[in-house]
C-alpha cells in the first residue's frame, strides 16, 4: 500500500472517491463541483488529503482540516472525511490513512485530532477505539444546521 499527499497536480485522482463518499451520505454525483471543492480547498491551505493506493490504484483518502486550540495556543485537526472504495474495504486502508494522519498531526505539534462518526456506525467506532481515540466525555458538542 502506498500513500501520497493530494496535491492541485494530483487531484484529479481523489476525485471519484470524494464523489463516491458523498453518494454514501446520499447527495447527487457531480464530479465537476467535487473537483471544484477539493481545489478550492487545496489553493486556500484549507485541509490535507491523503491518498492510499493498491496496486498503483487510489483506494482510499482521508481530509483533514486544520482547526485551532486558543487554550493551548497549538493547531490541531479535524478528520473530516475516510472513506475507503467497496473492493478494498477489509484491507486495513482505512487504519493506514488513520495512522498516516496522526504522523502528520504529531508532525505538525498539533494539540489533538476530532472527528465525528454516526452513532449506529459500530464499525468505525471500532477502528477508532482500536487506534486509541476514545469518545470525549468531558465536553458536550453542539451543533446548528442551517
Amino acid at each position: 500500500m502506498e500513500m501520497k499527499t493530494v496535491t492541485l497536480a494530483t487531484v484529479k485522482e481523489v476525485v471519484p472517491l470524494f464523489n463516491a463518499y458523498r453518494e454514501f451520505y446520499n447527495q447527487p454525483s457531480d464530479l465537476e463541483q467535487a473537483e471544484q471543492f477539493l481545489k478550492e480547498r487545496l489553493q486556500k491551505e484549507e485541509s490535507i488529503i491523503f491518498l492510499a493506493y493498491l496496486d498503483a490504484q487510489p483506494v482510499g483518502f482521508v481530509q483533514l482540516f486544520p482547526i485551532f486550540s486558543s487554550v493551548a495556543m497549538k493547531k490541531a485537526f479535524l478528520l473530516n472525511d475516510l472513506f475507503v472504495a467497496e473492493h478494498a474495504r477489509k484491507q486495513g486502508v482505512a487504519m493506514r490513512l488513520i495512522k498516516e494522519c496522526y504522523a502528520y498531526c504529531k508532525n505538525e505539534d498539533a494539540r489533538y485530532i476530532t472527528l465525528e462518526t454516526a452513532t449506529d456506525n459500530k464499525q468505525a467506532q471500532k477502528l477508532y477505539e482500536k487506534l486509541g481515540m476514545k469518545i470525549d466525555q468531558d465536553v458536550f458538542h453542539y451543533i446548528k444546521y442551517w
